[in-house]
């Protein structure tokens, strides 16, 4: 097991899991978020919104904790649609 300093403890060595949510029907289909996110974990959904477009979705087989939790998605989302969320463990 690799040693840290001891001035480092367990609680500073857990990764925060965040989760990734998008309000469908508020999407406008832009694409913003999959271009820019740092982790490239988003693609287009399959499904349509009410207005007609493939909102933003996790790729499927990402681990739960794929999401960095950096917000830079909901920051650049023109509408307003997406915001993450710190998972509670």
């Amino acid at each position: 097991m690799k040693q840290f300093p001891k001035f480092i403890n367990e609680e500073m060595l857990r990764r925060e899991i965040w989760e990734f949510h998008v309000i469908a029907d508020r999407c406008k289909g832009c694409g913003y978020c999959i271009e820019f996110c740092p982790e490239q974990i988003l693609e287009a959904s399959k499904e349509y919104n009410a207005k007609g477009y493939h909102p933003p979705k996790v790729k499927d087989g990402l681990p739960p904790d794929a999401c960095s939790g950096c917000g830079f998605c909901a920051l650049i989302c023109p509408e307003f649609a997406i915001f993450i969320r710190k998972k509670e463990t």
